[in-house]
């Protein structure tokens, strides 16, 4: 352990033996938020919730923590970017977006500026509603996407006048 700094035929009194235990709480901290991140990139907040649920001390945690963020190992943001593009690839409207990138613990301010580097959410609605050619499910289908009423309102009429038909 060398930032408790051990070496041979050194004498262990109680401050150093209090330091060493410390720094092994961190690495076994370090060493479980390792082992679960291997998995599946978390926010800094769940990371949190699951070191604190298996009994990891605070202040290992708060370090532990403190050592990945500055490695940018976690990191909210890129969290947040990596998210959105999928849920955006897969064709959710920025309200589901958000809401699903929150509740993995990630912060509204990162959420938006995520959500702000997609495509326009037109664009998203309009590739998810072309499989679909009555209005009335149109708009079902992007309503449960999570898309705004004000884009989901756009594609319905460009379908429309598309097509001829309408809601009516």
């Amino acid at each position: 352990m060398l930032r408790c700094g051990l070496s041979a035929g050194l004498e262990l009194d109680r401050p150093l033996l209090r330091l060493l235990r410390r720094e092994l709480r961190r690495a076994e901290a370090l060493d479980l938020a390792a082992r679960t991140l291997r998995r599946r990139d978390l926010s800094l907040r769940r990371l949190s919730e699951r070191l604190e649920r298996a009994g990891v001390a605070p202040a290992a945690e708060r370090s532990a923590l403190q050592a990945l963020s500055e490695a940018r190992i976690v990191d909210d943001a890129r969290l947040a970017n990596g998210r959105a593009a999928t849920l955006a690839e897969r064709g959710w409207g920025n309200a589901a977006i958000a809401a699903r990138i929150e509740s993995e613990g990630i912060l509204e301010a990162d959420a938006s500026a995520a959500i702000a580097k997609l495509e326009p959410e037109t664009a998203r609605a309009t590739r998810a509603a072309a499989t679909v050619s009555d209005p009335r499910k149109v708009w079902a289908l992007l309503t449960r996407r999570g898309f705004d009423h004000e884009t989901i309102e756009a594609v319905v009429e460009t379908l429309d006048e598309e097509t001829g038909g309408g809601l009516g």
